[in-house]
């Protein structure tokens, strides 16, 4: 790929990677430095992009290294609270006293299929902005960063089973959220 057409894709390939890292780090600005950072490492080490992977593979894996960094940054600098009881009684409400839903969850047919729909990405990411920020710093580590629960832990000095107790608390919001407005009533509202 010659010079110009390699900087044209990364320019082209610039606002998905924005979109990505707003919804990590929850900050523009942040989001915009990681990004740079990004592009500039692509640029530097482009003879170690030996194609064999798509170029946007390529820079989301160095995407997902630059917001590791700056979260691991933002962890020294402020420590994530841990979970409160507030939030739990909301969610103990969800459930009789066996242990089953009091209303189970709607059917949501195909998640497959919803998957293959663009509009299901915009809904689900107006979910995940709308977690609180520490629900959502560890449920995209986890889920969407793919580090390890020790890991998490460590970066952000909360102990494993108050992580886990956090992800259970957003996976439940993103439920309830898609539950609202995707997968309810058949209605698909942004």
């Amino acid at each position: 790929m010659a010079d110009q057409q390699f900087e044209a894709e990364l320019n082209r390939l610039r606002p998905t990677l924005l979109r990505f890292a707003v919804l990590q780090l929850r900050d523009e600005q942040s989001a915009e430095d990681v990004v740079q950072d990004t592009l500039l490492a692509a640029l530097q080490g482009r003879d170690r992009f030996a194609g064999r992977a798509q170029l946007k593979t390529w820079l989301v894996s160095i995407l997902k290294n630059k917001i590791v960094d700056r979260i691991r940054q933002r962890s020294r600098e402020a420590p994530l609270p841990e979970a409160g009881d507030s939030e739990a009684e909301d969610f103990d409400a969800l459930f009789a006293d066996d242990g089953h839903w009091r209303e189970p969850p709607a059917d949501w047919g195909d998640p497959a299929r919803a998957l293959e729909q663009g509009r299901f990405y915009e809904v689900l990411e107006l979910c995940m902005r709308a977690l609180p920020e520490n629900l959502a710093r560890v449920f995209l580590m986890r889920e969407i960063l793919e580090m390890e629960t020790e890991e998490i832990c460590k970066e952000l000095q909360i102990s494993s089973s108050n992580c886990w107790v956090v992800l259970y608390r957003a996976r439940m919001r993103l439920r309830e959220c898609l539950q609202l407005r995707w997968f309810g009533d058949g209605e698909q509202t942004v």
